[in-house]
């Protein structure tokens, strides 16, 4: 049981989601004094909130768990090849009862704020229970779209029947049958809550502002044969993985795209389409991602899949994207959504010609006309990456703000420290491997570096570790640099920043939120630095050296035998 007494630790990691998770797992087996912090009731971050139908992996489950132990391997069965939100909570939960690392979390403990005390040289968190807590550093494990963004209608507190954002789905269950129900948003989430009720509800409506490309996730069971094989092979899965620009099994065409003929290239995307998971948008050619003539041709092939599976053209039309190709955002994966609008309870509304002018206490109201609905679900997205961060009152030196510093676009070092802000670190903080990558195989390659570099400052008594404006104004070049040659900066997504129910980001410019080099030449540039002798990254000594690696307090349990 936690001591909720105690004040100071040397190190608070904010979020116990998968990143906390495997972080915590590395500060328990290295004897460090610290805790975790979680404004949920309970851990799982993403699997913890997001309990709506149809919520499940877009990467292939065995690439998805943790690879830090052959026990853990040996001892886990995925079910599905994309796990199901259910099956994910169990598993982390296994992961942490396991290691014993629940007794280092606390729960319901939201901070409101994070200042670095220059003088002292340590973190101040204010907690919404009222405490104070300091730390020598802080860990931002607080997760890419954890912040749920509903829209800005007017009246949306007059309604009088059920309303909810996806990340904030009931925890029990929620009776459908019959009920004439409206969901507003057509991105990952839309689509697959979407396609999990429309057969389940009375009358289903989806408004729908901008279509978003989307492909058979071909999900399926995993026999027992089917998971020893798997088991056997995890060394390989993984290395597979770190070989490939999007931590997934799944590697480009290496072919060029006009190096085959226009029937080569067509035979190759039938057989990705009907392949499981990312197959149809990471196994294919290269140039889907830089070249605008490749990306129409292959845009169109996908268009013309939906036509063959929605009945009616002219909303067959209403689900293609025109405003940006196929792939150049991360493609949501679906089963059998296209197939919902051929159901007689479910329509399709166009909110980019009829605007929903307001939420009444029946329902909905457009320019068009009036809709009654039982329940509402805003399936409106998140404000990605960045959203957690702003969330905070994080203050570092002088009193600067750090949603000050990045109300324009992050900058950062790494992905992982920020000028200014001494001793905060972020293992997928933006312009991180993490956000464009499978998130586990990012987060494990952030958290290592990080925990790394912690032992390096503890082994030579360093207090202080901040990387240089010089050093950050480098890596934030060499991230704009990579979306440079990329269509993705073109497109309207999380990935470019682009939120219209996020003030201030909804006009499309450009924040540089993501790594686009690829998860090889990221581990390649950070490893570099580390190699270095942290180059870039200026240390300092202060006079207070208790909180050096396996010294007097230890909170978070004395180091035992694996």
């Amino acid at each position: 049981m936690i001591d909720r007494t105690k004040s100071h630790y040397e190190v608070i990691v904010i979020g116990a989601g998968v990143a906390g998770i495997y972080q915590t797992k590395l500060l328990a087996d290295l004897g460090v004094d610290a805790t975790v912090l979680d404004a949920a009731a309970d851990l799982g971050g993403t699997w913890y909130w997001n309990r709506y139908p149809g919520a499940r992996f877009d990467s292939e489950s065995y690439t998805y768990g943790f690879s830090f132990s052959k026990e853990l391997l040996n001892e886990w069965h995925w079910k599905e090849r994309f796990s199901s939100q259910p099956e994910n909570l169990r598993y982390l939960n296994y992961v942490v009862d396991k290691f014993d690392l629940r007794k280092y979390m606390q729960f319901n403990c939201k901070v409101e704020a994070a200042h670095f005390d220059e003088a002292n040289e340590l973190w101040r968190l204010r907690i919404n229970d009222g405490r104070e807590l300091t730390s020598r550093f802080v860990i931002m494990a607080v997760g890419l779209l954890s912040v749920p963004t509903p829209p800005r209608l007017k009246g949306m507190e007059t309604f009088k029947g059920r309303s909810f954002h996806t990340f904030y789905w009931p925890h029990e269950p929620v009776d459908m049958a019959g009920k004439k129900v409206a969901v507003i948003g057509t991105g990952a989430t839309g689509i697959q809550v979407i396609a999990e009720i429309a057969d389940k509800v009375g009358d289903l409506t989806v408004f729908q502002r901008r279509p978003n490309w989307s492909a058979p996730l071909n999900n399926g069971p995993i026999s027992d044969a089917e998971m020893a094989d798997i088991r056997s092979r995890y060394d390989n899965i993984f290395a597979q993985c770190a070989r490939t620009p999007g931590g997934f099994e799944h590697e480009p065409d290496r072919r060029g795209f006009y190096e085959v003929s226009p029937e080569e290239r067509r035979a190759l995307w039938d057989r990705l389409y009907d392949t499981p998971g990312f197959a149809i948008w990471l196994r294919n050619f290269r140039e889907i991602f830089t070249d605008e003539k490749a990306n129409a041709e292959f845009s169109e092939y996908i268009a013309d899949r939906i036509r063959r599976r929605v009945h009616a053209p002219a909303v067959a039309e209403k689900l293609i994207p025109r405003d940006h190709g196929f792939g150049v955002q991360r493609v949501p994966m679906e089963t059998r959504y296209f197939e919902v609008y051929n159901r007689d309870n479910v329509r399709l509304v166009d909110i980019s010609e009829t605007p929903i002018v307001e939420v009444t206490e029946t329902g909905l109201r457009t320019t068009e006309r009036d809709y009654d609905f039982d329940i509402i679900v805003y399936a409106t997205g998140f404000d990605a990456i960045t959203g957690a961060f702003d969330h905070i009152d994080i203050q570092g030196v002088g009193a600067a703000k750090l949603r000050d510093k990045w109300s324009e676009g992050p900058s950062t070092f790494l992905g992982m420290l920020v000028h200014g802000f001494p001793n905060l670190l972020m293992p997928a903080g933006p312009q991180s491997g993490s956000a464009s990558t499978n998130y586990p195989r990012g987060i494990e390659t952030g958290v290592n570096w990080c925990t790394k570099l912690l032992e390096y400052m503890w082994d030579r008594g360093y207090s202080r570790a901040e990387p240089t404006l010089e050093a950050e104004e480098r890596w934030t070049a060499h991230v704009k640099k990579m979306y440079s040659s990329m269509l993705m900066r073109k497109a309207k997504s999380w990935f470019t920043g682009y939120n219209s129910n996020v003030a201030g980001h909804e006009h499309g410019k450009v924040r540089y939120l993501v790594y686009n080099g690829g998860a090889p030449k990221y581990v390649s540039k950070i490893n570099e630095v580390a190699e270095n002798g942290y180059e870039g990254i200026v240390f300092s000594s202060g006079s207070t050296l208790a909180h050096r690696r396996g010294l007097e307090a230890v909170s978070i349990g004395e180091k035992t035998p694996d």
